[in-house]
């Protein structure tokens, strides 16, 4: 049951941060590093990524495509954490020091946690000893 609420939280905000990232890319591009080339069309894609991925989370008939969907979302994380470092660097380093350490900090140690739960939610990674939930 616990399983099932979290994952439809977590397709509710990738869900949400996927028409963010479509609907105003320019908060994204901000904190994109630099060197990646096409920032507009890697967050316009990044939104689409979201998106699909929420939505094939919570499909209740597919396992392989909620599977999908979970390792999807759990590579997606990873693969933007740099932008979310960098975020923290360019941030910190204002005159004003930006959002702070009390935001960034909590941040950076959420990005495993998202991978960990997108991966669990997703039931690639079941625990040992139960039933898979539906």
């Amino acid at each position: 049951m616990i399983r099932a609420v979290l994952r439809w939280l977590l397709a509710a905000f990738y869900f949400a941060a996927g028409v963010i990232h479509i609907a105003l890319p320019a908060p994204f591009l901000t904190i994109m590093p630099p060197g990646v080339p096409f920032p507009e069309a890697v967050v316009l894609w990044t939104g689409v990524a979201e998106i699909l991925g929420s939505i094939g989370l919570v499909q209740p008939v597919s396992k392989p495509l909620r599977r999908a969907a979970g390792w999807g979302l759990a590579l997606y994380a990873l693969c933007v954490w740099p932008a979310n470092i960098n975020h923290m660097l360019i941030d910190l380093a204002r005159y004003d020091g930006g959002l702070g350490l009390g935001y960034h900090i909590p941040r950076m140690f959420a990005q495993p946690v998202i991978i960990g739960l997108a991966l669990w939610v997703g039931e690639c990674l079941p625990l040992r000893g139960r039933a898979p939930e539906a």
